[in-house]
């Protein structure tokens, strides 16, 4: 998975970025086909930072959130939040959609119709 981390009306430091791709990087447990992550961190409002996460994936739309909080980790916890509930509900929508073959199929015989 590819990772890219850029700032807006700042610089972020080294210990930062790290710490940020670390956290991105636990993303692949809820979907194993992502194939980059773009994050933004916007620095204009020093005491309100945002970030912007953009999540591409492989036969998949492209997953976004953006969370404000009082520091750059805690606004990246809360984007991350968001984006793994996205991710979560494309694949109940994706594994809901599958049934149960016909041949899987519990069918009564006709002895057990009989009897009752």
């Amino acid at each position: 998975m590819q990772t890219n981390i850029s700032a807006r009306h700042g610089r972020l430091s080294a210990r930062t970025q790290e710490r940020i791709e670390e956290k991105v990087e636990k993303l692949q447990r809820y979907f194993d086909r992502l194939t980059a992550v773009q994050v933004t961190v916007d620095l204009e409002h020093r005491e309100t930072p945002s970030v912007e996460l953009n999540v591409s994936a492989k036969h998949s739309d492209v997953f976004v959130a953006v969370d404000r909080a009082s520091d750059v980790m805690s606004a990246l916890d809360g984007a991350l939040h968001k984006v793994e509930q996205q991710i979560r509900r494309t694949k109940e929508k994706r594994t809901e959609r599958r049934t149960t073959a016909l041949k899987h199929l519990d069918v009564p015989t006709d002895d057990e119709s009989e009897s009752k």
